[in-house]
């Protein structure tokens, strides 16, 4: 399963059973958000929809086979027909606020929290009904409510245990800029994750830290496309470790397992800038024609 879904367990998010309840849970408030865009629970679309039952437009910047899992377990659920446009965070985010009051999206899912936060500038959503906030912990939405975070990704150090043992490993993230990682460490900066995880030690340490840390990384880590390649690489032993988010190791140990049976995850402490979940989001847009913004 691509992201792990919020709960309320205790422990890392993502390290209760990732691949089995998360998504009965995912699916849940993903259905819930949907139908309190529809206007209740009942299965039946408001007005101005099309069709016997109706249809809804996603914008969705999620995986793409994980969203169509949670959208076919909707529309068998309601007979209402998901209609998706798949694309990244902040193209769609722009997209719907350039479209305006035009824009055919009903909702809009992300994998990052900061392109629902550009539309939720813009009063681009509806409130979120109560009912369906509750379902998760109050820190993984907004405080206006304007927006639900149904999934999340968390920061981990993906590690060879055949090259290194617990006590061998940094004491948090800003250590593996430290030149004992010269060569031994891989990342996959390209990417909107790790432009998350560099806000994080901006916003914790400062932006002197921050430079530091990245010209350490600069001269210390291999460079990879892929959160998934940085796994693969530290499997083969070609690195000793790497930062990635949990869900590629949840995900290839419930395939096969041949990219990360050398593999073992170590979740930062608290308060480090590698202790970082990034909230996966979605939200009723005001200006669609379906649920609480008709007129």
């Amino acid at each position: 399963m691509p992201d792990s879904a919020l709960t309320a367990a205790s422990g890392p998010v993502g390290t209760a059973d990732p691949c089995g309840a998360a998504a009965i849970v995912a699916g849940t408030l993903a259905a819930a958000l949907i139908l309190s865009a529809c206007g209740g629970d009942d299965g039946k679309a408001d007005a101005g929809t099309s069709g016997d039952k109706g249809t809804l437009t996603l914008y969705n910047a999620q995986h793409a086979d994980l969203m169509k899992l949670l959208a076919d377990g909707f529309t068998a659920k309601t007979g209402i027909t998901v209609k998706m446009r798949n694309g990244d965070d902040f193209e769609l985010a722009n997209q719907i606020v350039q479209e305006g009051d035009k824009s055919p999206a009903d909702v809009f899912a992300t994998k990052n929290s900061p392109a629902m936060t550009l539309v939720a500038g813009k009063d681009g959503f509806a409130p979120v009904d109560k009912a369906t906030l509750a379902n998760i912990p109050a820190q993984y939405s907004p405080k206006d409510g304007s927006w639900v975070g149904f999934a999340a990704r968390s920061t981990v150090l993906a590690y060879n245990t055949d090259k290194l043992t617990d006590t061998d490993l940094p004491a948090g993230i800003l250590d593996l800029a430290k030149p004992k990682w010269r060569g031994k460490i891989g990342m996959s900066p390209s990417g909107a994750d790790f432009q998350a995880i560099v806000s994080a030690v901006l916003t914790l340490k400062g932006e002197a830290v921050a430079k530091t840390w990245l010209k350490g990384l600069t001269d210390d880590a291999k460079i990879y496309q892929r959160n998934s390649t940085v796994m693969k690489a530290i499997n083969d032993g070609d690195i000793q470790a790497g930062v990635i988010y949990h869900y590629y190791w949840f995900k290839d140990q419930n395939e096969s397992g041949a990219n990360s049976d050398k593999v073992k995850l170590d979740y930062f402490g608290h308060q480090d800038p590698g202790a970082f979940v990034s909230v996966s989001g979605a939200g009723h847009l005001d200006r669609s024609q379906v649920g609480p913004s008709m007129g």
